[in-house]
């Protein structure tokens, strides 16, 4: 049993999306953080336009999507959050782990071993083989695929493409978060170790990010020994403050929105900084002159009186 976290920072979280329609379109959005225990919602609001038409479902993955109907002309879609979470870092209270064989996985997780249409798991086994073949199965080859990608990927901002594939990556040897997470996620498939996508948000708590790039984050989980264990190869240090969004085999599953018709995203805003606790409001305008993150310093509170979901 993993004891439950102790939440002691404050973080707002959130994005404005704007989309100009031409027609009849609808959209399948999936913004808000899922429940889970690494952080808890304390406060959100969702905003659809002028009372767009929309109704909920839970996918075969547990994420929490809208159905949007799109009216004629332009549509503005809002959400903003304050989510309390946790001052440690990635996995740092789970417990060493052993790798199941694939006949001892549960059978709902058999899925996230197979190759996908991003994580084409099935192109990159002879490179994973001769890559990362002699390192001990489990977490120490999660570890070493990671660093590779992360000493042997360049990470470019703006460079994404939906239409690349993990192996296309590879060839070309640079790519966006996205990219990062789909080739951690193929070649640890290649190993039969279960490997999922997932996209939320992630503050620079105790990580100065010169560039200031507030976007939505794309990285990877793996299953071993009965724990889902983060694996981020962008950036392949713990980080503190994930918020998870959406998981899945990989980005099909994973996208904010999924446009369906003649509709266009003319704005695109994100956010996610720690703030104080009680100094900022669900709606309130942004402020990042209240961002207590970017900086190599951690600032913690008292813990709120919140449980873990």
């Amino acid at each position: 049993m993993i004891p439950a976290r102790t939440f002691d920072i404050t973080v707002r979280v959130g994005c404005s999306l704007a989309y100009e329609v031409t027609g009849t379109a609808s959209l399948m959005l999936n913004v808000q953080p899922l429940p889970e225990r690494n952080h808890a919602v304390v406060f959100q609001a969702l905003t659809l336009g002028n009372n767009l038409r929309a109704s909920e479902f839970t996918d075969t993955h547990g994420n929490q999507v809208r159905r949007v109907k799109l009216a004629p002309g332009t549509n503005f879609i809002r959400h903003d959050a304050i989510v309390a979470l946790s001052s440690q870092p990635d996995n740092f209270d789970l417990p060493a782990a052993t790798p199941h064989a694939p006949d001892e996985l549960p059978s709902h997780l058999m899925r996230y071993t197979l190759p996908s249409r991003y994580c084409d798991s099935d192109k990159l086994t002879n490179f994973a083989w001769d890559k990362f073949g002699q390192v001990e199965h489990g977490l120490p080859r999660v570890t070493a695929i990671s660093r590779w990608l992360h000493d042997n990927i360049e990470y470019r901002y703006m460079s994404g493409r939906a239409d690349l594939s993990a192996w296309d990556v590879l060839q070309r040897g640079y790519g966006v978060c996205r990219d990062f997470a789909h080739l951690a996620i193929a070649l640890n498939r290649t190993f039969n170790v279960p490997a999922r996508y997932v996209t939320g948000h992630l503050p620079d708590i105790g990580f100065p990010d010169p560039e200031n790039h507030m976007d939505f984050h794309a990285y990877a989980e793996v299953f071993v020994g009965g724990h889902w264990f983060t694996t981020d190869a962008r950036f392949h240090v713990p980080r503190i403050g994930r918020i998870k969004i959406s998981c899945g085999q990989d980005a099909v599953d994973g996208a904010f929105s999924t446009v369906f018709g003649g509709a266009t995203l003319t704005y695109f805003q994100v956010w996610a900084y720690q703030v104080a606790r009680g100094t900022v409001g669900v709606g309130d305008p942004l402020d990042f002159s209240r961002r207590l993150d970017n900086r190599c310093m951690v600032q913690t509170e008292t813990p709120y009186p919140v449980a873990p979901v």
